[in-house]
């Protein structure tokens, strides 16, 4: 990175530190801190609720996803806006200010907990979310490492740990104003280099008619393994249907996963799980008025739309520039690198040594390993798979290699130490490096560095007041004290130190599942009591607390023990059971009467159901709460006040 780029970052840091600052000086009370006074201007509110709604993981990860699986990753955009601003904002919003203001509700499990006169439910909403917001965190600092990384060519670790340091400083100091000051800025940064980022994408393919041409007439590019589970093409849907018994891609039929990941995990699990995420909900308790929240609305639309449709969009077209136009600037360093990926074909890349088993060397593949032009000798190394098309330019009297590898996004993803099938978390770093001139890079930087601040910031400030706010004043009965924001703070580094952990370990295609995990179980555990709690004066604590329930549990469940990748991740099924999932038998033949089409069903196509049926269920075969209670929840007057 040259000197004008660390000067800009420089200044960038600076002033993200002097509004987090400001924050800190503004910061007065309980309720500057947890809910910034409930005066915040609607256009700060709505660039705040943006950013924190789109962080690195809608640019990197789900961008990366839409490399994969083509433009149906649109469909999120609609429910993104559709869903997380307009039913947000337009029916859920007011009635959430207008109840929170009312019941001097700070957080979400306090407004929760006093609709339904109930510290128990306070506690278990804080619980869920600090135990389980980590996993969220993780997945915007690995998004934001994934490209800072090379950028300051420092290690993954290196990008980690800077991200910390940064978001802990003006987090833990300024509360919530301090957070919205930032996001406003950092959502403004996002926006302007989202929509250059478009612009530029299509000015190198063409305009806008040529690229989404050029994409659609690439499907006979679509590699055999993504055609075995549905994939027809990145400008169509992918197939729908079941999968029967021994018909998977291994047996030469069609599992048809494709569809069901995108459908029920990224725009179900997200879109809908937008609605019940703590850090946007306390949002709608920060301004003062519905015309405000009307205000907001209107901006946020706009900003998600730059948001996820720029990312989505160039995440596919970076297959058409990928394959076409891309020229690294390069130095080779081997040019005919044999590396072995395993009996299974997902071994990590790995040279093949000349002494191997010739049964190695046949299934071993053929890759170039290079370092882009501008980085020093100790960089790690890059790959990209060899073909019969790859064109190799050796640079003559000093002057760089040019690599053209002409490869589909997903034989580019491939990378030093990652599984042979790609990591997709790589794609749109890779694009950027590769199609974007200089200039752009840092831009793009620091439009990574507000999406991933902008959303982490928001995260920890919802762990911390969690555990200090729900947890620790419960116990303790501290009331509004100093003792709370003390827990609030230490509770915001204890996150912060989880969610690296994770980071530094789980790496690999794990943004956009990480993502989806946590926006399924909070609109499992959440939304039902969330939603019919501002509606329904018939809803009880009976209610809420079996829908919370049913709605974790289930969740849970599925993950530990039904969804393919979770389950095999996390090895629970396999410790107790002997296989993978419960779909599978230990010798991985699919049972009678199931479907392998149940291990790709995101939890919340089974969890959020069952949730709403136990809530309406319940909540009419038991005692209705208190009128008295109903009555003051709703607007009148205290009881016995």
């Amino acid at each position: 990175m040259d000197l004008l780029s660390i000067v800009l970052v420089i200044v960038y840091l600076m002033v993200t530190g002097y509004l987090g600052y400001l924050g800190y000086r503004q910061t007065k009370t309980a309720a500057d801190y947890l809910v910034a006074g409930r005066s915040a201007n609607p256009i700060i509110m709505a660039l705040s609720y943006g950013a924190t709604f789109i962080s690195t993981s809608a640019i990197v990860g789900f961008g990366g996803a839409a490399a994969g699986l083509g433009m149906g990753v649109l469909w999120l955009t609609v429910l993104n806006i559709s869903v997380g601003i307009f039913v947000a904002f337009t029916f859920l919003g007011n009635p959430t200010r207008r109840m929170g203001h009312h019941l001097d509700a700070h957080t979400f499990p306090e407004l929760i907990a006093k609709r339904y006169d109930s510290r128990l439910l306070q506690v278990l909403c804080a619980l869920i979310i600090f135990c389980f917001m980590p996993l969220y965190a993780m997945a915007v600092m690995v998004g934001g490492a994934e490209f800072i990384g090379p950028i300051f060519h420092i290690s993954y670790d290196a990008a980690l740990y800077i991200f910390a340091v940064i978001v802990a400083a003006y987090v833990i100091a300024g509360g919530l104003k301090g957070v919205m000051l930032t996001d406003a800025l950092q959502g403004a940064i996002m926006l302007v280099g989202m929509v250059i980022l478009l612009a530029a994408t299509y000015g190198r393919l063409g305009g806008p008619t040529e690229a989404h041409a050029a994409l659609g007439a690439m499907a006979d590019q679509v590699p055999g393994a993504l055609k075995a589970i549905g994939h027809r093409g990145w400008t169509a849907m992918p197939a729908f249907g079941f999968a029967a018994a021994g018909l998977g891609p291994k047996d030469g039929g069609v599992a048809y996963h494709m569809w069901w990941t995108l459908v029920s995990t990224i725009v179900l699990g997200v879109g809908i799980g937008v609605l019940a995420q703590p850090q946007l909900v306390v949002r709608f308790m920060t301004v003062k008025s519905k015309q405000s929240l009307n205000r907001a609305a209107a901006a946020g639309g706009i900003f998600i739309l730059c948001m996820t449709g720029v990312a989505f969009t160039v995440g596919a077209l970076s297959n058409v520039y990928f394959a076409q136009q891309e020229t690294l600037a390069c130095r080779i360093v081997d040019d005919a690198v044999l590396l072995d990926p395993g009996p299974d074909g997902k071994g990590k890349l790995a040279p093949v040594a000349a002494d191997a088993a010739d049964e190695v060397k046949a299934r071993a593949k053929r890759f170039v390993s290079f370092r882009m032009a501008d980085e020093g000798p100790d960089a790690p190394l890059s790959y990209a798979m060899w073909t019969d098309k790859t064109e190799i330019v050796r640079g003559a009297d000093g002057q760089a290699d040019a690599l053209r590898p002409h490869l589909i996004a997903a034989l580019r993803s491939v990378g030093p130490g990652t599984p042979l099938a790609g990591n997709t978390d790589t794609i749109i770093p890779r694009y950027v490096r590769s199609a974007m001139p200089r200039w752009f890079g840092v831009l793009f930087l620091l439009t990574l560095l507000s999406a991933a601040m902008s959303t982490m910031s928001s995260q920890f400030h919802t762990m911390g007041t969690a555990l200090g706010r729900d947890v620790f004043e419960q116990f303790r009965g501290q009331g509004h004290g100093t003792k709370s924001i003390l827990v609030t703070r230490v509770a915001i580094i204890v996150g912060i130190v989880v969610a690296l952990v994770l980071g530094k370990y789980v790496r690999g295609n794990i943004i956009a599942l990480a993502t989806a995990i946590f926006f399924g179980l909070c609109a499992s555990s959440f939304l039902p009591m969330f939603v019919l709690g501002l509606f329904w004066k018939r809803m009880n604590k009976a209610a809420a607390l079996a829908s919370l329930g049913v709605g974790f549990l289930t969740s849970a469940f599925w993950l530990l023990f039904v969804h393919g990748k979770t389950a095999a991740g996390l090895g629970l099924c396999k410790a107790w059971l002997g296989r993978d999932n419960l779909i599978v038998d230990a010798q991985g033949l699919t049972l009678p009467n199931w479907s392998l089409t149940w291990t790709v069903v995101d939890p919340i196509v089974v969890a959020l159901p069952l949730s709403l049926l136990t809530a309406v269920v319940v909540a009419l075969v038991t005692r209705p709460p208190a009128p008295a209670h109903v009555a003051y929840v709703f607007g009148g007057p205290k009881p016995n006040a």
